[in-house]
């Protein structure tokens, strides 16, 4: 049944079922585009433009300065940077530099920093001016020998690089002033040096890692997913097949999805580069920064998640301005709302799909059709080119009939290798050549695909997955704390909140401000609990475990009751 492939029946003649890869590094797209479309825009960033020749020019010199300090194949080099022309020229100078990029989330606290550092053994971070104290202060508990420094005014046209430092001093309340010496190296001074001819590695396609991509496990603990040049090349393949009405070097990107998410990383970033698209940066989402942005510079693809497509929607200015130049959306990181679906592409005029996927498999497996095909509210869609996608049961592994759910088993040349230093987890994940998702969902008798729940405890707020194993190890840690839990709850911007219930240690005394301060010292702010329940005791299992859903379903009968009343 699932083994011939019912859902491509639905593909229009002009995406191939099978798509062959030209077995070439992730960085030679760049070298490509630098030689067919040398004078292309390559970047927009807030008013400056880099052409393709220009970005490939500066990741050359990137490259060199990496070897020159002792980068060699295979190791690995962080880039914690915000969507900013840095991030798109370090990403392909530590590729042709021969070393494994480690994409690392510009929100990290120290700790979580530490350890992501600990576990990928990167030598060298690329960072922002104002996390440089933080990447600094972790420096001597790592194998950190390098720190490279830039900051957002370097790429800012006049005057706006002249005013951002007071802009950020207020934001932030910090300058940080490094110098270009030791160990410390500015970002500016690298670019400018012409580089020497690059020492070449032997190259495979099919087992050189490229990325280091960060996710968390049910164990709690981050895990580095091994994404190799095969994975990334094939996946931006098919995104490259899908999109099969984008013309090479005419389309424009608008990339606001951060590029240290594999979902930005490779659907923006990547196919960018690939089809000499370009990219239109924005450092964060601001609903109304976005908004000008698209009218003024029109913008024809927008890959993005949920919240980004809410924030727009419903900002009071929305009618203002022009967003008709957007033909193209992708939407992922997070279940996408129908009704957020219809009201976007009546907006615009353009066309917004559901699409699939995790971090083990680059990110991308499936995608409702953007044009010429039937478009089913509520599914992912098929599977992409050279996809296999099986339901099994989850007793005993048995493919499910149709209809009938299921976890969700995927096959295909964008799963990934494997996970970091971790053999027993990916012989746990990966079975006969199958990513085993640990999402349930089923297929209809029209070969398309639905996702009914989410990995069993994962928590997906904002499009960024979030692990309760993570926040409950910080919650447990304070010495007031005698249980605690964390749960996913609706929400109806973030599609999902993290909730804390706590029960206090005897006496205590300690309010729920006073947690969240606590907290968020060691959590990412995406990840810290927004919402807080004391309570005498959890609910459990006759073992002792806390039973997590039961709390669930507690806030879903709490919510029915609110929409009974005000129906």
């Amino acid at each position: 049944m699932y083994g011939s492939k019912p859902w491509l029946q639905h593909y229009p003649e002009e995406i191939p079922a099978e798509l062959e890869f030209r077995k070439e590094p992730v960085q030679q797209y760049l070298i490509n585009a630098a030689k067919s479309f040398p004078e292309k825009t390559a970047i927009h960033f807030m008013g400056k433009e880099m052409t393709y020749k220009e970005l490939y020019d500066e990741a050359l010199s990137f490259a060199g300065y990496l070897q020159q300090i002792g980068i060699s194949k295979g190791d690995r080099v962080a880039i914690m940077l915000a969507n900013t022309p840095q991030s798109v020229i370090s990403y392909f100078g530590v590729l042709m530099a021969g070393g494994i990029v480690v994409q690392t989330n510009p929100l990290y606290t120290e700790r979580e920093l530490e350890y992501q550092m600990k576990d990928s053994g990167a030598k060298a971070i690329i960072t922002l001016d104002i996390l440089y104290p933080r990447a600094s202060k972790v420096m001597p508990q790592t194998n950190l020998q390098h720190i490279i420094v830039t900051a957002i005014k370097d790429y800012l046209p006049f005057p706006k690089n002249l005013v951002y430092p007071f802009i950020q001093k207020k934001q932030y309340g910090i300058v940080v002033n490094v110098k270009h010496e030791g160990n410390t190296h500015l970002f500016k001074e690298i670019v400018k040096i012409k580089p020497k001819k690059l020492v070449e590695y032997d190259f495979d396609f099919e087992e050189d890692v490229a990325l280091l991509q960060y996710t968390g496990g049910t164990t709690g603990s981050p895990k580095g997913v091994m994404l190799t040049h095969r994975n990334l090349v094939a996946n931006s393949s098919m995104c490259t097949a899908w999109l099969y009405k984008s013309k090479p070097g005419e389309e424009s990107v608008l990339g606001i999805v951060p590029f240290f998410h594999v979902y930005g990383m490779t659907i923006i970033m990547i196919l960018s580069v690939m089809q000499a698209y370009k990219m239109i940066i924005l450092p964060k989402f601001d609903a109304l920064i976005t908004l000008k942005t698209i009218q003024k510079q029109r913008p024809t693809l927008f890959p993005g998640a949920p919240t980004i497509y809410i924030g727009l929607l419903n900002h009071p200015d929305l009618k203002k301005y022009d967003l008709s130049s957007i033909d193209s959306c992708l939407s992922g990181s997070a279940p996408l709302p129908v009704e957020v679906q219809e009201e976007f592409e009546a907006i615009t005029g353009g066309k917004l799909v559901e699409g699939y996927g995790l971090t083990e498999s680059s990110p991308v497996t499936h995608a409702n059709f953007l044009w010429d095909r039937e478009r089913i509210k509520g599914s992912i869609g098929v599977p992409w080119p050279n996809t296999e996608v099986r339901i099994v049961s989850i007793d005993d592994g048995e493919d499910m009939p149709v209809g009938e759910i299921g976890e969700i088993i995927i096959k295909g040349p964008q799963v990934m290798k494997g996970y970091w230093n971790r053999p027993e987890a990916t012989e746990e994940t990966i079975k006969d050549g199958w990513l085993y998702t640990g999402d349930l969902g089923y297929m209809d008798d029209k070969g398309y695909f639905y996702v009914v729940d989410r990995k069993k405890d994962m928590i997906i707020a904002g499009g960024f997955n979030v692990y309760p194993r993570e926040i409950e190890e910080v919650l447990y840690e304070h010495p007031d704390v005698l249980e605690a839990v964390a749960a996913g709850i609706p929400d109806p911007y973030r599609g999902e909140t993290v909730k804390a219930y706590v029960v206090l240690k005897e006496g205590s005394k300690i309010s729920s401000d006073d947690l969240n301060q606590y907290a968020r010292k060691y959590l990412a702010a995406y990840k810290a609990p927004r919402l807080y329940e004391f309570r005498e005791e959890l609910p459990k299992t006759a073992v002792g475990k806390i039973l997590r859903r039961t709390l669930v379903e507690e806030e879903m009968r709490k919510i029915e009751e609110e929409n009974k009343k005000h129906a």
